[in-house]
């Protein structure tokens, strides 16, 4: 029997409405899971992603994400293209008034790799850190 339900790889992300968009607040989702093929040898690579944002009037629907990230898998990407081309799709889908993603690849050739790719709205500027007197 065919599964109609099966979900494929996309090449975008869904957004819902952000909930609060008068607070400047942080939403973090991490990949652990994130697959592409070395576009040298077309070997697997093996990435965590992590996603950091503060959302402006939207916010990326988790499903989607997963599935965006997983169109990666059977693609050929150097760890440089491929962390900016999430950080574009993501700050074009959601306008955010910052975004950060940081992609931290697995041993390739005895080598480790992070690259990371910022967006920042145009005018937004962070609040001040806040520092707690702590025990």
């Amino acid at each position: 029997m065919v599964d109609r339900n099966i979900t494929l790889p996309q090449d975008h992300v869904e957004t819902f409405p952000n909930p609060n968009p008068g607070r400047d607040f942080v939403i973090r989702i991490r990949i652990p899971e994130f697959t592409c093929l070395c576009p040298v040898t077309g070997q697997p690579d093996f990435a965590e992603i992590l996603l950091e944002y503060i959302p402006e009037a939207a916010c990326v629907e988790l499903k989607s994400l997963k599935l965006y990230t997983w169109s990666f898998r059977e693609r050929g990407c150097f760890h440089e293209a491929v962390t900016n081309e999430i950080a574009d799709t993501l700050a074009h889908a959601l306008s955010p008034r910052f975004l950060r993603i940081t992609g931290t690849f697995n041993v390739r050739g005895g080598l480790y790799t992070s690259v990371v790719a910022e967006h920042r709205a145009a005018g937004w500027t962070p609040a001040p850190p806040v520092t707690l007197a702590g025990a």
